[in-house]
């Protein structure tokens, strides 16, 4: 089956290995990417335009639009082909400097720089809407699919994440080994974890992940400052959990109802 390509006037028809960049040539794919972009509201800011395979269309929303690149020739070549229509910076996404204003992130992620891009974006204020291209199995962890990650679990009182679809590796130039995944995240209106206690709650998942036994009943028991097998076993049949349930397996739900749970051993929290 033959890739169709996006029609580009870029001078650079693939990416840079050394840059990790493949650049998304599949019609259908950046159409939904772009409608995805669309049922948002707000300023958006492109991580990684590369060619301007996504610029373009997405330009085409009428709404204030900053792309960021981090090759200065490809930086150069869009700032050239869409003057006037597009602000381009030639900068790194996780060191430039984020509007203090509502705004939405979007990007084909670097799959090497996928967790340290998106661990800078759920610490960062101000954004209301993510939409992501990434590794595919990094996208299914972080959307909870067959087990939520570590950093999906920290983030999950305050950002919903959704899994839209599977984005074939022929979909890009060059080709990677390994296929993409397309996913949004979006910020709480009303988060089920005070702001004011994010950093405890963070190191309280951490520990739970990290901690010994099989499966919560145990785990809990065991913490730094443990639950009664009694209490973890009565939590658990409130939960409507098994026993032997990992921490990967809860919701979003289920970590604020912990959150608060533990919180009762005292003002400090854990």
């Amino acid at each position: 089956m033959r890739t169709r390509e996006h029609p580009s006037s870029s001078p650079f028809p693939g990416g840079r290995h050394e840059l990790g960049q493949n650049f998304l040539v599949d019609r259908a794919a950046i159409e939904r990417f772009v409608r995805l972009v669309a049922a948002t509201d707000g300023p958006i800011i492109e991580l990684g335009a590369g060619g301007g395979a996504l610029t373009t269309p997405l330009a085409g929303l009428d709404r204030p639009l900053t792309a960021l690149e981090l090759d200065p020739a490809r930086a150069v070549a869009l700032r050239r082909r869409l003057a006037g229509r597009v602000r381009v910076e030639q900068a790194d996404a996780l060191r430039w400097r984020y509007p203090a204003a509502p705004h939405v992130v979007v990007g084909n992620v670097p799959f090497h720089l996928t967790t340290a891009i998106l661990r800078a974006l759920l610490d960062r204020a101000h954004w209301t809407d993510a939409v992501l291209l990434t590794q595919w199995e990094a996208a299914r962890r972080r959307c909870g699919v067959g087990g939520s990650s570590l950093l999906t679990a920290q983030s999950d009182p305050w950002f919903t994440f959704r899994l839209e679809r599977r984005v074939p590796a022929r979909a890009f130039r060059p080709v990677p080994s390994v296929d993409a995944g397309l996913f949004t995240v979006r910020r709480r209106a009303t988060p089920l974890v005070p702001e004011s206690e994010r950093r405890r709650y963070c190191g309280f998942v951490a520990a739970v992940y990290r901690g010994r036994g099989h499966g919560m009943a145990q785990i809990l028991t065991r913490m730094p400052r443990p639950m009664s097998a009694a209490r973890a076993r009565e939590w658990l049949r409130e939960r409507e959990l098994a026993r032997e349930v990992l921490p990967g397996r809860l919701s979003a739900d289920d970590w604020a109802s912990l959150w608060n749970e533990v919180r009762k051993g005292g003002p400090g929290g854990p």
